[in-house]
């Protein structure tokens, strides 16, 4: 059954990952302003010239300009999973964000969703996992759609940041070599890859690859990050989210380490959720506010 289910959905994982033909492709809004939170639908740069990545954007009322905060989303390497992804909206976390001042950008990478094409992002199995690479590929479509809303009238150019998640904020790692000057900070929830192996919770694949990578993206790092993990996280426990952090950190990156307090039934998609957002409140604040830099050690 499990077989004949998946050849079902083959037709449609290739209309999903396939590259448009000869399309003319078009960024910016893609539909019309809603509510809450002037929600409206964009399509911003991917590294695939053919395909824009969809993507929502939030803002507060007036014209700006306005701060940017980018948010990126988790990732998984199952293909079909991928495929079927609703459009990430963090919509919480978003709310936190519009009521502090801030546009918020929520692009849909490639190989996901409605965006589609080609998963850039793939780290290989355990045996070849190439972390450092992975989240490379992550931080470049970050680091596009940021570029391309930056271009906006009703965006400051400068002091933007960036909030990822799991996958997401281990792409985030890999941009902390950027320009302090246009992003002034760094947020990351449960950053990594490899967790969850084979579908067991507590269980990293080659978890030594993944503190080697996380030693080269604190090589170079410019921008200060905030590191949060939820006490019930089974991707990436606290224990080894602090190993991660500290060998970031021990390598010349900048990072504060927090434990967040457990949320739900799994701690993993905590940033998701209005509960978790509370938890996460203060270190988020200070996250905002560039005039005071993030500490490098936990008081």
């Amino acid at each position: 059954m499990r077989l004949l289910n998946t050849i079902a959905l083959l037709p449609l994982l290739a209309t999903l990952t396939a590259s448009p033909l000869c399309a003319q492709v078009t960024f910016g809004p893609s539909g019309e302003e809603g509510e809450p939170l002037r929600r409206q639908e964009w399509l911003v740069p991917s590294p695939d010239t053919d395909i824009a990545a969809h993507a929502l954007l939030f803002r507060p009322t007036g014209a700006g300009p306005f701060r940017l905060a980018v948010i990126a989303h988790a990732s998984t390497q199952n293909v079909l999973r991928r495929a079927q992804m609703p459009q990430p909206e963090y919509r919480a976390l978003a709310a936190f964000l519009v009521a502090r001042g801030f546009a918020v950008l929520v692009p849909e990478r490639l190989g996901h969703g409605a965006t589609g094409g080609r998963y850039v992002e793939d780290q290989g199995g355990c045996d070849e996992a190439d972390y450092a690479r992975s989240g490379r590929a992550t931080a470049e479509q970050i680091r596009l759609a940021l570029e391309h809303l930056r271009k906006q009238d009703f965006i400051r150019k400068e002091a933007a940041i960036v909030i990822g998640h799991s996958a997401g904020g281990w792409g985030a790692l890999a941009l902390a070599n950027a320009d302090p000057k246009t992003i002034s900070a760094i947020a990351v929830f449960a950053p990594g890859r490899g967790g969850h192996a084979n579908d067991e919770p507590n269980r990293i694949c080659a978890p030594h690859t993944l503190l080697a990578a996380a030693a080269e993206f604190g090589r170079g790092a410019r921008v200060p990050v905030t590191w949060l993990v939820a006490a019930n996280d089974s991707y990436f426990s606290p224990a080894f989210s602090k190993a991660l952090a500290d060998t970031f950190r021990g390598s010349g990156g900048k990072a504060d380490f927090r434990t967040l307090p457990a949320v739900g039934g799994e701690g993993h998609w905590l940033i998701e959720s209005q509960a978790g957002v509370k938890a996460a409140g203060d270190a988020l604040a200070r996250v905002l506010n560039p005039s005071k830099p993030v500490a490098t050690k936990k008081p």
